[in-house]
């Protein structure tokens, strides 16, 4: 089924930034969740995302200093107790899920355009 079309004004609404995550761990007790800690070169410091990644990350630690690109304006929300403040933003299932990446290195918080 086809989503319906935004216009670009909600578009603008959403704001994708390169994070750099700094951990990433299993959440105790569920199948699907990793815990990461991610830098957005932020006065607050790094943001605590929940991401129910864990099928395609068998080593969670490997995430460690890679650069992904996250919502970053979502509302926090409390998932199975921990407070996740962004999105991890993806494409694709089983075999074709992949991460969105920078070509090359770029200062965390670098907003997409």
């Amino acid at each position: 089924m086809d989503k319906p079309r935004i216009s670009i004004d909600e578009f603008s609404k959403i704001e994708v930034k390169i994070g750099t995550v700094r951990t990433a761990e299993r959440v105790p007790e569920t199948d699907k969740l990793l815990r990461l800690t991610v830098d957005f070169g932020e006065e607050g410091g790094p943001r605590q995302i929940v991401s129910g990644i864990a099928a395609y990350v068998p080593e969670p630690e490997e995430l460690c200093g890679r650069q992904l690109a996250f919502v970053t304006n979502l509302e926090p929300r409390t998932i199975r107790g921990l407070e996740s403040d962004g999105m991890l933003f993806a494409v694709g299932s089983d075999e074709s899920f992949a991460f969105l990446t920078s070509d090359r290195t770029v200062p965390p918080g670098t907003s997409a355009h």
